[in-house]
């Protein structure tokens, strides 16, 4: 039984950028940056739990059987230890060595399918591994070729990464490849530090009970991810706000066109969400920081915060043009 999605406490950013991935899956992926023991893969599994069964056809590998019927959305954890084997599939040697066929057996990409693939401490997986992730993630297909097999399967997910900083730093190029960063903290709030004792404490006496009681809750949230998903595609974006975006990305030095096309993913996702039928420059302040933070270079001459410069970024495109 996982923690209800809308009862945790603070972490408002990340909880955004995950409701915003499971609108887009297109957006790629959130990488979250912070202390252990912030919420980071308990929201990830609520928000997996919370959203509705999927077809089971559509999760999983599909070796050619059919499936009925649905099924809950797949979260798959990936160790840190996983071998490339036990990620992208391999040969299944027990029906090759007793039956003498070959035959395919699923990994861990396989499984994550239709769902979410969580990895904790990303930035302590070694290269290789995330540059498959990655590229298997925006491609949405898994191609394994070796001993003689050629397969060739969907792996759709929502790649969620989360990382401390001080124990090593993902490389730029593989951490611009994440469509949102956020950055989570321990609460400094006394009062949000006593809520969060007091929930966690109901959940671990009575899980049943606290669940049931954060039912209703979960059903509206639920039903403005799916109202979104609906509605994302149908909004609309102006080209003002377009040139909004670019303008600021260019503000900030955001290398590459990754930047702004997710940045107006993410505004279209975030206006859905807000049930707006256009979305605005408001939106897309909104979800600038989780959307170009990690896309920055560092600039030797100004040690400011990722955060910070957007934010100025932003404050002097608003002096500039008003309207915007």
């Amino acid at each position: 039984m996982s923690f209800p999605f809308s009862a945790i406490v603070g972490q408002d950013e990340m909880k955004q950028a995950l409701m915003i991935a499971a609108v887009d899956a297109r957006i790629g992926g959130v990488m979250v940056f912070g202390d252990r023991g912030t919420g980071k893969s308990t929201a990830v599994r609520a928000l997996a739990a919370l959203l509705p069964p999927i077809p089971a056809a559509e999760a999983g590998y599909q070796d050619g059987s059919p499936r009925q019927g649905s099924v809950p959305v797949p979260f798959v954890d990936l160790p840190l230890g996983a071998t490339e084997d036990r990620v992208v599939g391999a040969l299944d040697l027990e029906r090759a060595l007793g039956a003498g066929v070959k035959a395919f057996e699923p990994g861990l990409l396989a499984r994550a399918n239709g769902g979410f693939l969580y990895i904790d401490e990303v930035n302590l997986l070694e290269d290789h591994i995330v540059d498959l992730l990655l590229d298997v993630a925006a491609s949405g297909e898994n191609v394994v070729e070796r001993e003689g097999l050629s397969v060739r399967h969907p792996a759709r997910f929502v790649l969620i990464g989360s990382g401390n900083p001080e124990e090593g730093e993902l490389r730029p190029q593989l951490l611009d490849r994440f469509g949102l960063s956020v950055e989570v903290r321990t609460p400094q709030e006394l009062k949000q530090r006593v809520d969060i004792l007091k929930r966690c404490d109901a959940f671990d006496r009575e899980p049943a009970a606290f669940v049931e009681s954060w039912a209703k809750a979960e059903r509206k949230t639920l039903k403005r991810i799916a109202r979104a998903r609906a509605a994302q595609a149908g909004v609309v974006v102006s080209d003002a706000v377009l040139t909004f975006a670019s303008r600021l990305c260019m503000a900030v030095g955001a290398d590459g066109l990754r930047g702004e096309l997710t940045l107006i993913r993410a505004a279209r996702a975030l206006a859905a969400l807000d049930g707006a039928a256009v979305a605005t420059a408001d939106h897309v302040a909104a979800v600038a920081p989780m959307a170009l933070r990690h896309r920055l270079r560092r600039n030797v001459l100004d040690e400011t915060g990722s955060t910070v410069r957007i934010e100025r970024a932003l404050e002097d495109l608003a002096r500039k043009d008003p309207a915007a």
